[in-house]
């Protein structure tokens, strides 16, 4: 399981800077994963440092930093 979340992190980290940023529900759908692991893969990011959560209205928006 350490290996999907891993293999997502990366994923999402080149979604996002290809596209900008995103919600997590449309991060979810362009990477085609379930939503436990792609929450633990912005986990994953966040701890690194790499990423910044924001709040707009009823969403929230990953982005890299």
């Amino acid at each position: 399981m350490i290996n999907k979340i891993g293999e997502t992190a990366g994923s999402i980290y080149r979604t996002l800077e290809a596209q900008g940023a995103l919600s997590i529900n449309k991060l979810k759908d362009q990477i085609n994963t379930d939503v436990f692991t792609t929450q633990a893969a912005i986990g994953w990011l966040a701890r690194e440092d790499k990423i910044e959560i924001q709040k707009k209205g009823r969403s929230i928006l990953i982005s890299l930093k």
